[in-house]
């Protein structure tokens, strides 16, 4: 059997490349459109006879909340003395699984490819092939199904701990005083909103992959084999 390389482009016309070309692309959406955020929270505090202040609160992947300072030192705010605060919450474990899972199956597409494309020979001919990667694709449909609700709850947790509520419960000179805090600037997180909806999105994209996949293995064949084919009568058992 010939196992060298040999360039063929007919897999891209049929599902079984064509769909893993499709994966590559939503995978580089859903974790690009998180990876890179940065956004900044306008905060104003209106005071009771003396001057208004301003805050800005800025978070950024891996929204790692509590080590964002909101007041940075000791400062005298609406004639309150305010000691340094961070902002409440932490979302790293959630986004940054979802990212490293997007990564994965960006780099597990493009090796996909590189099989199907010149070593599909090789791929069919053998019973390892199929088997691994459909087991491997099984895998990670439940894996974007983990990692996309994660991050889902962790963007939620974001959104909370930076609307005026969670200012409002992170700063001190907000409760029970005659400060008014509100947030009147609000950070777009469209791109985030888009990374959960490119999770759920490759999830189903792996999963319609996974029966093209079977379909390969030799599970599929032998379960074929097993039935009888059309006009062919089965022979009772004796008894």
């Amino acid at each position: 059997m010939m196992t060298g390389f040999r360039l063929n482009l007919s897999p891209l016309k049929e599902p079984l490349g064509f769909i893993k070309l499709v994966e590559w692309l939503t995978a580089i959406f859903a974790f690009g459109s998180c990876g890179g955020y940065s956004g900044r929270n306008i905060i104003s505090l209106f005071c009771d006879e003396v001057k208004n202040e301003t805050l800005g609160a800025n978070f950024h992947y891996p929204f790692r909340l509590s080590q964002v300072p909101l007041i940075g030192e000791n400062t005298t705010i609406c004639n309150h003395s305010v000691t340094p605060t961070h902002l409440m919450g932490d979302s790293a474990s959630s986004v940054e699984f979802f990212v490293g899972i997007g990564i994965v199956c960006f780099l597990y597409s493009m090796v996909a490819l590189l099989v199907y494309l010149g070593y599909m020979h090789v791929y069919k001919d053998s019973d390892f092939g199929p088997i691994f990667d459909f087991v491997i694709t099984a895998i990670l449909v439940f894996l974007w199904l983990v990692c996309s609700s994660a991050w889902a709850k962790g963007l939620q947790n974001v959104k909370d701990a930076t609307d005026t509520d969670g200012i409002r419960a992170t700063l001190a000179l907000c409760k029970g005083s005659n400060i008014t805090c509100e947030v009147t600037e609000f950070a777009s997180m469209r791109t985030l909103n888009i990374s959960v909806v490119f999770g759920y999105l490759n999830m189903l994209v792996w999963a319609g992959n996974a029966w093209f996949v079977y379909k390969e293995t030799r599970w599929h064949s032998q379960k074929l084999a097993s039935q009888p084919g059309p006009g062919r009568q089965q022979v009772p058992a004796p008894i």
